[in-house]
């Protein structure tokens, strides 16, 4: 799509002539992306500022930058402040303070799970141990199960020990989703005290945790 045509779609009252024109600027260098992607930042349409937010993720500017820790942080859709959080992710280190910042300052188990998410595909397995511990204390049940994920991927890195030592504590949750989840990252650790609580877990009360553990022996 020529940049005159995604100019003219961008100002359609179509929402998906707008979503058309935001993907179809990919293709283009971050110099004519961004500012067009920005025209875009208080769309009315959900949908569309999600496409937007994408969009800033893939061509990194610190306009881009900038512009992405306002979504984050400010937009009244949590799919959206979702979605910006995944794409600020992209920009490394610079985000790790604003990730922190908008994960304890909110208690959507979306905007959680997401920043969770992108702290195991980022490359500081220090913090993401620290997020873990304060989400095991969310009320919300599948943030507590993100910090399960969490947990389990510090396998292989210097702060196994601590990871592994979370997720023997939650051998005996009351929450058997919590268990399931417990047994199926358990077998990432080539350790005997996770050999033990697996072993545990292969008798737990609830036929699915149980199921959990005999998937991992197959």
């Amino acid at each position: 799509m020529d940049i005159y045509q995604i100019k003219a779609d961008l100002k359609s009252s179509d929402s998906q002539a707008r979503m058309r024109a935001l993907t179809a600027l990919r293709s283009y260098e971050s110099e004519v992306a961004v500012p067009l992607l920005k025209t875009k930042l208080r769309d009315p349409e959900f949908l569309v500022r999600s496409f937007v937010a994408m969009g800033l993720g893939r061509k990194q500017t610190p306009e881009a930058f900038e512009a992405l820790i306002d979504l984050v942080k400010h937009d009244n859709d949590y799919n959206v402040r979702a979605e910006a959080a995944n794409s600020l992710s992209l920009y490394g280190e610079a985000a790790v303070p604003h990730l922190l910042q908008v994960f304890r300052a909110n208690r959507h188990w979306l905007i959680r799970r997401s920043i969770l998410a992108a702290f195991i595909e980022m490359p500081y397995p220090d913090i993401l141990l620290e997020v873990c511990i304060e989400a095991l204390a969310d009320s919300d049940l599948t943030v507590q199960e993100g910090a399960v994920d969490g947990f389990g991927s510090l396998a292989g890195k210097p702060e196994q020990a601590a990871g592994l030592q979370q997720l023997l504590r939650l051998v005996s949750s009351d929450e058997w989703r919590i268990r399931l989840r417990v047994a199926r990252v358990l077998r990432r650790f080539n350790d005997a005290d996770a050999r033990d609580a697996l072993s545990r877990l292969r008798v737990d009360e609830d036929h699915r945790v149980v199921a959990a553990v005999l998937e991992g022996l197959l």
